[in-house]
C-alpha cells in the first residue's frame, strides 16, 4: 500500500514546482479570465499564501474583476491561513463589486470570521444579510462553539428554531458540542430528541457529537446506546468511545472496543486512538496489554508517532518499566515540549528524583525551556526530607525564570515544602506567597498543619481567611473540623457546623462526614447519630465514622448491629469499617466472632488485611487473656510488627502476669526504639512481678545510660470556648489549686452517686455512673472527662485559648 503511494507523491510534488515559480511573476497573466484561474488553482494546490499575495498584486489593476468562484477560493485561503487581515480585504473587495446580495458567498465569508475568531465581524455579516439559509446559521453557531462562547451558540440556535429553520447534522453537531461544555446534560438530551425527530438521525456527524457529548458528561449507557444504534460508525465513533471509557476509569471496556474496532478489519486506528489506549493499560498497571498494543502500532505505522509515543512512554512509566518508558522516549526524532514534560513526569511520579532531574539537566541542554507543568512534576517527586535537595533546587529554578509568579506553581512548592521540610519553613513560604494565595494555597497549608500534628494553628488560619478574598470550600472545613476532632474542640466544631449550614457547604458530603467524625471523637455521640441518620444516602465513610466511633467509647454492640444494617444496605465495608469492627468486638469480648471476621475481610467483601486489622486481632486475643494465641498471631503475620503490637501484647502481658511473653515484646520494643519509656517501665514491673530485683536494676540503669524519662500523661478540659492543657501530677499550672479542688468535688460526687445506686438498684449501677455521653451535662460548667493522652497538644493561641471563628 505504501509502494502505490510513492509515484502519486512524486507526481504532487512535480506538479507543484511550475506553479510555485509561475507565482513570482503575476503579471504573467494578461487577461482576467487567465488571473482568476491562475488564483483558484493556487488555492487549490493549497498554496494559500502564494494565492493571498497573488491578489494583492492584481487589484492594484483597476481592470482586474474577480468571479465569485475565485472570491470563494480566496475566502476559503484566509479561512485556512487563519488570517482575518486577509480576510478583511477579500471582503471589502466583494463588497465595492456589489456581490453583498450573493448568499452563497457571504456564507464563505462568515464561515471564515467564524475560523479566524472575528466573531463580531462575523455577526455583523449575518444581521447584515437579507436572506439566510441553514449554511448561514451554522457558520455563526459554529464560530461561537469554536472560540468559548458556548452560551451565545445555544441562544443563536433557539432563534434559529423560532425562526423555523430546520437544522442540518452540522448545526446539530455544533450545538451539541457547545452544549457539552455548558455541561447543561438537559439541553443535551432535549438536542439528542431532536436529532431523532428530525431528518438527521441517521447521520454520522450528529450521532459522533452525541457520543461525544454523553461520556463528557459521564453518561456511558447513552453514550452506548447512541453507537450501538449507529448503522454506520466511522474511526471517530470508535475514537470517542474508546477515548471516553479510557477518561472515566472503564479501562476494560476501552480495550474491548479497541479489540472490536480491530476485528472489523474497516477502521484503522490513528495515534489518538493508540493514545486512548495506552492510557487505560497505564490506569490499570497491565504493560502486557500495553506491549501488544505497541506491537499493533508498530504493525499500522504509528510506532514512531508523538502522540502515541507519549502515551506509550507514559504508560510504561506507571507500570513501573522505567526503561522501556526511556527507549520508546529515545524513538521521537524530535521530541517536543509536551513529550519531555511526559517522560520527566513518568519518572517523577514514580519515585525516581534523580533520574527525573537528568532528563530535566538533558532538556535544558537542548535549549527547551521548561514550562509550569515541568516544574511541577518535579516538584511533586520531592515528598520526604531526603529530596528537599532537589527540590530547593527546582526552587531556584522557578524564582530564576520568574515562573514563582504562577500561583499552581507557588501551591505545589509550598506542598513540597510541608513534605520535605518543617512548618515552620512552610509558613515562612506561605506569608511569601500569601498576596496571591487561593483556596488551593489555604487548603495546602491546613493540610501542612494537619501532618505536622500542629492542628491548634488551624484555626488561626481559618479565621485569618474567612478575612481574606478567599472563602473556605469543602476541603477548608474537611481540614477545620479534623483539627477540632484532634483536640476535641467541641466548641469550634459547633461554630464550624453552624457556618456550614449557613454557607450551603454542609450539602457536600465530605463535610457530613467530617461532621460526623468531629463529633464522635468530641465524644458527642447523640449529636453524630443525629446528623448520621438525617443523611439521605449516607455513604461508606458516614458508616464507618459511627461505626469506628461507637466501638472506641466502648459501645461495642450497637457498633456491631450498625455492621450489619451496614451490609444489608448494599453498603460494601471498606478497612476503616473493618477496624471499626474488630475494635467493637474487642471491647465486648466477643473473641470467635472477631477473629472470623478478620478470616472473612478478603473472601465476603473483597478487603485486604492491612497491619492496623492485625493490630486490632492481637488487641482482641489479648484482652481476653489469650496471650499464647496473641503471641502466636503475631509471628505468622504477612507484615512486619510494629512497636504498637509489641505494645499492645506486652500491656495484655502485664495485666495478666505473663512474664515470658512479656520479655519477648519489650525486648522487641526496645530492637525498634530503644528509648521506648513505656516498654522499660514495664518490663521493670514485669520483673518486679517475679522479684527479679537484679534484672529491674539493669533495665533502671539502662534508662539512665540511654536518658529515658517517662512521659507524663496529659489531658485538657474545655470551659466557655477556652482549652485548658495539664499533665500528671501538675503542680506548675497557674490554677492548679482550683482544679485538683474541682476534680475532689466530682469524686466526692461520683461516690455519692455510687452508694445511691448500690443501695436502690445495683443493676442500673454502670448507666447511672457512665451516661451514654462522655461529657457530664448536668452541670454547671461543660467539663470533658480528662482522658490520659501520649500525644503531644498544640493550643493556639499564647494562653492556651481557641479563639472564636465566626
Amino acid at each position: 500500500m505504501i509502494k502505490t503511494l510513492v509515484p502519486q507523491l512524486h507526481f504532487a510534488v512535480s506538479h507543484v514546482k511550475p506553479c510555485i515559480q509561475l507565482a513570482r511573476n503575476p503579471n504573467y497573466f494578461k487577461t482576467e479570465q487567465s488571473s482568476n484561474d491562475y488564483i483558484s488553482s493556487l488555492c487549490k494546490q493549497g498554496l494559500f499564501k502564494q494565492a493571498v499575495e497573488a491578489f494583492d498584486s492584481l487589484q492594484k489593476d483597476s481592470n482586474f474583476g474577480v468571479k465569485p468562484s475565485t472570491y470563494a477560493h480566496l475566502i476559503s485561503a484566509c479561512a485556512s491561513l487563519r488570517s482575518v487581515e486577509h480576510g478583511r480585504k477579500v471582503h471589502h473587495h466583494i463588497l465595492a463589486n456589489s456581490f453583498k446580495q450573493d448568499m452563497i458567498l457571504q456564507n464563505h465569508v462568515l464561515n471564515m470570521f467564524g475560523k479566524c475568531g472575528a466573531l463580531k465581524d462575523a455577526r455583523k455579516v449575518f444581521d447584515e444579510m437579507p436572506e439566510r439559509n441553514v449554511v448561514s446559521w451554522t457558520s455563526v453557531i459554529a464560530g461561537y462553539t469554536q472560540h468559548g462562547q458556548e452560551s451565545d451558540a445555544v441562544k443563536l440556535f433557539l432563534t434559529m428554531r423560532q425562526r423555523d429553520v430546520m437544522p442540518d447534522q452540522f448545526t446539530f453537531g455544533n450545538v451539541i458540542r457547545a452544549c457539552s461544555s455548558l455541561s447543561s446534560i438537559g439541553l443535551g438530551r432535549q438536542l439528542h430528541a431532536l436529532v431523532i425527530k428530525s431528518e438527521c438521525g441517521s447521520y454520522l456527524i450528529a450521532q459522533n457529537a452525541l457520543i461525544a457529548m454523553y461520556m463528557k458528561f459521564g453518561q456511558t449507557s447513552d453514550a452506548l446506546g447512541v453507537f450501538s444504534g449507529n448503522a454506520l460508525k466511522d474511526l471517530i465513533s470508535w475514537s470517542s468511545m474508546i477515548a471516553g471509557f479510557s477518561q472515566l476509569g472503564y479501562e476494560l471496556d476501552a480495550l474491548d472496543h479497541f479489540k472490536e474496532m480491530l476485528t472489523h478489519g474497516v477502521y484503522q486506528p490513528n495515534e489518538f486512538v493508540f493514545g486512548s489506549a495506552f492510557s487505560a493499560c497505564s490506569n490499570l498497571l497491565q504493560p502486557e496489554y500495553g506491549r501488544q498494543i505497541h506491537g499493533i502500532s508498530v504493525k499500522f505505522g504509528i510506532g514512531r508517532d508523538t502522540f502515541a509515543i507519549c502515551s506509550l512512554s507514559d504508560m510504561y512509566a506507571k507500570c513501573g518499566l522505567l526503561c522501556s518508558a526511556k527507549t520508546a522516549f529515545s524513538q521521537i526524532d524530535r521530541p517536543d515540549l509536551v513529550s519531555w514534560n511526559a517522560i520527566i513526569a513518568g519518572f517523577a511520579y514514580s519515585g525516581h528524583i534523580d533520574e527525573a532531574m537528568s532528563l530535566f539537566s538533558q532538556m535544558r541542554h537542548l535549549a527547551w525551556s521548561p514550562d509550569d507543568i515541568t516544574v511541577r512534576s518535579l516538584l511533586s517527586a520531592c515528598t520526604s526530607p531526603v529530596t528537599l535537595n532537589q527540590g530547593m533546587q527546582i526552587y531556584s529554578y522557578i524564582i530564576k525564570v520568574g515562573l514563582d509568579l504562577d500561583v499552581a506553581v507557588s501551591n505545589t512548592l509550598l506542598s513540597m515544602c510541608a513534605k520535605c521540610s518543617d512548618l515552620c519553613a512552610t509558613f515562612k513560604m506561605f506569608y511569601e506567597m500569601r498576596s496571591n494565595a487561593d483556596s488551593v494555597s489555604w487548603n495546602t497549608i491546613f493540610t501542612a498543619c494537619m501532618q505536622h500534628n500542629q492542628a491548634g494553628e488551624v484555626f488561626s488560619l481559618f479565621k485569618m481567611m474567612l478575612q481574606s478574598q478567599n472563602k473556605p470550600d469543602y476541603i477548608s472545613l474537611a481540614n477545620v473540623l479534623g483539627a477540632c476532632g484532634e483536640i476535641a474542640s467541641l466548641e469550634t466544631g459547633n461554630q464550624v457546623h453552624c457556618f456550614a449550614t449557613k454557607t450551603g457547604l454542609k450539602l457536600e458530603a465530605s463535610v457530613t462526614n467530617g461532621l460526623i467524625d468531629m463529633y464522635m471523637k468530641c465524644g458527642s455521640l447523640g449529636s453524630s447519630s443525629k446528623l448520621f441518620y438525617s443523611i439521605e444516602s449516607p455513604d461508606v465513610v458516614s458508616w464507618s465514622s459511627l461505626v469506628v466511633g461507637y466501638a472506641q467509647f466502648g459501645y461495642g454492640e450497637e457498633a456491631l448491629m450498625l455492621f450489619e444494617k451496614m451490609t444489608s444496605s448494599g453498603i460494601r465495608p471498606n478497612q476503616v469499617t473493618f477496624i471499626g469492627v474488630l475494635t467493637a468486638c474487642s471491647h465486648v469480648g466477643l473473641v470467635e466472632e472477631g477473629v472470623h471476621l478478620y478470616n472473612t475481610m478478603k473472601t465476603d467483601h473483597g478487603v485486604a488485611p492491612t497491619r492496623e486489622h492485625c493490630s486490632c486481632v492481637v488487641d482482641l486475643l489479648s484482652r481476653a487473656g489469650r496471650i499464647n494465641e496473641a503471641e502466636a498471631f503475631v509471628n505468622q503475620m504477612e507484615f512486619e510488627p510494629d512497636i504498637v503490637i509489641w505494645k499492645t501484647l506486652l500491656a495484655a502481658c502485664m495485666k495478666y502476669n505473663n512474664a515470658e511473653v512479656g520479655k519477648r515484646a519489650a525486648e522487641n520494643i526496645l530492637k525498634i526504639d530503644s528509648s521506648n519509656s513505656s516498654a522499660h517501665v514495664l518490663l521493670c514491673n514485669i520483673y518486679a512481678s517475679e522479684n527479679s530485683w537484679i534484672d529491674v536494676a539493669r533495665v533502671r540503669s539502662l534508662m539512665k545510660q540511654r536518658k529515658v524519662k517517662k512521659v507524663p500523661g496529659q489531658s485538657w478540659i474545655e470551659v466557655k470556648e477556652s482549652s485548658h492543657v495539664f499533665v500528671s501530677e501538675d503542680s506548675l499550672h497557674p490554677e492548679r489549686d482550683k482544679i485538683y479542688l474541682m476534680v475532689e468535688e466530682l469524686r466526692l460526687q461520683m461516690l455519692d452517686i455510687w452508694y445511691f445506686s448500690i443501695s436502690s438498684s445495683p443493676l442500673k449501677y454502670s448507666e447511672q455512673v457512665y451516661p451514654h455521653h462522655t461529657s457530664i451535662e448536668a452541670m454547671r460548667y461543660r467539663i470533658l472527662i480528662p482522658v490520659p493522652c501520649t500525644r503531644t497538644m498544640c493550643i493556639p493561641g499564647n494562653k492556651g485559648s481557641v479563639p472564636s471563628l465566626l
